[in-house]
């Protein structure tokens, strides 16, 4: 049976991802980092919940000690859990607001793959995927006639740009794992205020599309609901 483990999956498109993928087999483990949360969305789905907070060393690694303690291995990594940081005007922008949504984006990342890699080599087939975005695309957020390009979100679109490229980085350097980066598209959450087209369904359908993948998928890819997105 696969294992998989979440962050934040306590809401949006992380608790849907969860919520799929338990109805697909998969044993589940909801990594959150509010514990009345997660704890209530793991027991509502049917999987298990762990506390973890991925800007914080010591909850990682105690996130990957409960996992190895119970399950002893994982097979699929979500690093799911992210922030927006502020929008709009960025001539108020201060370092600590750049510091604090790249913590969660792009170190939290950091943190949690380096913490559970041990765990993802004990699968038979490992495998990470890192949910990024269009808006940390060049092309798209370039193109008028979509809607990443009419957004001014500074340091969310920064931190996915990096989030994508460590992507990369990680499939080149980690050849033994399949490492791949999701674009959920415009979807309806709390990130956006619900404004998204896209149900948290549908956002969901490049992470469980690279979660179910046959062993032996391409590693690399930057994935989008209607298939691969060129890396730019």
């Amino acid at each position: 049976m696969t294992i998989t483990f979440i962050t934040g999956a306590n809401k949006g498109l992380g608790r849907e991802t969860a919520r799929r993928l338990v109805g697909l087999g998969h044993t589940v483990l909801v990594g959150a980092r509010d514990r009345e949360q997660g704890a209530k969305a793991a027991a509502e789905l049917g999987a298990r919940f762990v506390h973890i907070d991925v800007t914080d060393d010591a909850s990682v690694a105690a996130a990957a000690a409960d996992v190895a303690d119970h399950e002893g291995r994982i097979d699929v990594l979500v690093n799911n859990a992210g922030v927006h940081g502020p929008f709009g005007d960025p001539g108020a922008l201060t370092g600590a607001d750049a510091l604090g949504v790249l913590d969660v984006n792009v170190a939290g990342v950091v943190r949690t793959t380096t913490a559970f890699l041990p765990l993802l080599r004990r699968s038979a087939d490992p495998v990470i995927i890192n949910v990024s975005s269009g808006m940390g695309s060049l092309a798209y957020t370039h193109d008028p006639s979509r809607a990443e390009s009419s957004v001014v979100a500074p340091l969310y679109t920064a931190s996915k740009a990096a989030l994508t490229m460590l992507t990369t980085q990680y499939a080149k350097g980690l050849p033994d794992i399949r490492v791949n980066a999701a674009d959920p598209g415009y979807t309806a959450t709390a990130l956006n205020g619900f404004s998204g087209p896209q149900t948290v369904t549908e956002g969901t359908d490049a992470v469980v599309g690279l979660a179910t993948e046959q062993p032996g998928a391409g590693s690399g890819r930057f994935v989008g609901r209607t298939g691969e997105i060129a890396w730019s």
